[in-house]
């Protein structure tokens, strides 16, 4: 979906994929079928924006053969489906009965990881719209903190990368007229955790195509304010590339014995939900849900964030609740100003199949109506702050 700002630029918004698990190029061609063209004909739209996930196996595939690429293009063409962002933070098994911390490997300290985001910058600059002239990709924020934090030269390692990386940008760039960016999504428990900490690694890379993909849900689990956070990045002169429109699990009173109860329904055994508070001793948390609903891990005199998407039109029954406020000043910092900070907007809730079972979509009818609702609050949310949306 393509909105006009009000500066003349186009912004673009798209879902993500990997909310239908494929490993495979066979399984993107039955997202395509299968997920992502119904959502399109729900919406109503000739053409829908997805932010595609090409799991590692995936990838390799389109990058050995340039006929399948071309395929794969002409099959987004005809179903009516434009790319301009990838995901590109899961490598493989995303759709695994348990992923956990497997999501934060191989990380950037490991030449696979290099490998991997080289192969997609390359895939998104052949499968851009032809009057699309910038592409953007998303990857995890370096590593999981730990071995990270206890190895000396790891941050060395990985600034080499990410160094490497944005020379290949610029020499795409060169060959191809496709300006491919890629940001670093901050998040709980790894080693750049918030859009702070982002801002030396990136500052040392100091390079206009490596930045910072916000995520919104990541965001407000850190309780980090959007305004405070959105300045110290403009003032350091680091670029949001791309934003994942995304909302966290909110319990306002973590003590009571109704809300425990509430929250252990999302515990669950597929990903991992970090747990923050915010205390006057600063922020305190756990790697995952269970761990703070029994027992005594985190302080439940303050309110509690998840690192669960929820869907965006649907926040939980009380009493529990979204953090959607997060994510409306933040698109509003982002996009509601006299310029964009960003273009790109990715609607990534990836969950729907972990919610409490009576919550989960049971067809693919269902699940299509959900991503379409998400998309049409997302839509609703820029037509509001005077983006017009196009055909």
């Amino acid at each position: 979906m393509r909105f006009r700002h009000p500066d003349g630029s186009t912004v673009h918004l798209a879902y993500c994929t990997n909310v239908h698990p494929a490993e495979t190029l066979d399984g993107v061609r039955a997202q395509l079928r299968d997920h992502c063209e119904p959502v399109r004909r729900r919406l109503g739209r000739d053409r829908l924006g997805i932010g595609l996930w090409l799991a590692r196996d995936a990838a390799r595939a389109l990058t050995n053969d340039p006929a399948e690429l071309r395929a794969l293009r002409a099959e987004l063409d005809s179903r009516g489906l434009e790319v301009v962002t990838l995901n590109g933070f899961p490598y493989e098994g995303f759709g695994a009965d348990e992923v956990k911390y497997r999501v934060y490997r191989p990380d950037w300290t490991e030449p696979d990881r290099l490998a991997h985001t080289t192969d997609l910058a390359r895939l998104l600059a052949a499968l851009l719209p032809d009057d699309v002239t910038e592409g953007t990709i998303s990857t995890l924020p370096l590593a999981w903190r730990t071995p990270y934090a206890t190895d000396p030269g790891a941050a060395r390692t990985a600034r080499t990368a990410l160094t490497t990386l944005a020379q290949r940008l610029d020499a795409l760039a060169e060959l191809t007229g496709k300006s491919v960016r890629v940001g670093l999504e901050p998040e709980p428990g790894c080693t750049v955790e918030t859009t702070a900490d982002a801002i030396a690694p990136l500052t040392d890379v100091g390079h206009d195509r490596i930045g910072i993909c916000v995520d919104t849900c990541h965001l407000a689990t850190s309780f980090e304010e959007p305004d405070t956070a959105l300045d110290a990045l403009t003032a350091a002169g680091i670029p949001v590339v791309k934003s994942q429109l995304s909302a966290a699990l909110h319990a306002e009173h973590p003590h009571l014995p109704e809300v425990r109860a509430a929250l252990a329904a999302f515990a669950e055994p597929r990903f991992l939900h970090q747990t923050r508070t915010r205390t006057a001793a600063g922020l305190r948390g756990t790697d995952d849900l269970d761990e703070a609903v029994v027992g005594g891990a985190l302080p439940d005199s303050t309110p509690w964030r998840a690192h669960f998407h929820v869907p965006l039109h649907a926040p939980p029954a009380p009493p529990l609740t979204s953090t959607l406020p997060v994510l409306r000043t933040a698109l509003a910092r982002l996009v509601g100003g006299a310029v964009p900070l960003t273009r790109h907007l990715e609607v990534e809730t990836y969950t729907w199949q972990a919610l409490p079972a009576e919550l989960r979509p049971r067809t693919r009818t269902q699940l299509a109506d959900g991503i379409a609702a998400e998309l049409t609050l997302a839509r609703d949310l820029l037509v509001d702050l005077g983006l017009k949306e196009l055909p």
